[in-house]
């Protein structure tokens, strides 16, 4: 006669239950895995909306060659490598009385392109002397082209594109500016 088991033995008994609870514990670390991403990536949406809006650092005016005054905007100033490089990329809209002035150490030709960039833009080139030296109008957003200064620039400002064109700035404008930061 053979002998039948009726009853599973212990080691089985033991087996059986550390699967279960390995199977709990897994399903616990993936689910606490998922909820942990979802949250850091809400708050990271959360900082990108506001570390890129607009600050405003100072006022900047256009003025022809009689001193005249052609326009008036708020500016945000980019005047460190880490700013400069950032720009104005990733930002969905600008107000059209707002710009960002990119601030260098010394006159050189400048080149920019658009990677990144949501807003169109006119960028403005101005010398040491605060002069216009040239304008590229209206740049293609989310674009590796490059626009370049005609001749040595020290600042370039960006404005909303077709500013230029509404407040006639053009090449031998001045500007001026005064900073808060």
């Amino acid at each position: 006669m053979s002998k039948q088991k009726s009853i599973p033995h212990s080691k089985e008994i033991q087996k059986r239950k550390n699967i279960s609870v390995f199977k709990v514990v897994s399903i616990v670390i993936v689910l606490a895995v998922i909820i942990f991403l979802a949250i850091s990536n809400l708050l990271k949406k959360n900082e990108t909306d506001t570390e890129y809006m607009f600050r405003k650092d100072g006022t900047l005016t256009f003025l022809n060659d009689s001193s005249q005054v052609k326009a008036k905007i708020d500016i945000q100033i980019a005047d460190n490598d880490f700013d400069r490089e950032l720009g104005l990329m990733f930002r969905k809209s600008m107000q059209e009385n707002q710009g960002m002035l990119f601030i260098f150490p010394q006159d050189t030709i400048q080149t920019f392109w658009m990677r990144n960039t949501f807003i169109p833009l006119d960028m403005v080139f101005i010398n040491s002397q605060k002069e216009i030296v040239s304008i590229s109008k209206n740049t293609k957003t989310l674009s590796d082209q490059t626009y370049s200064s005609s001749g040595p620039a020290q600042y370039v400002l960006e404005v909303n594109a077709g500013f230029c064109d509404r407040f006639n700035i053009k090449d031998g404008d001045k500007i001026n500016w005064n900073s808060s930061k």
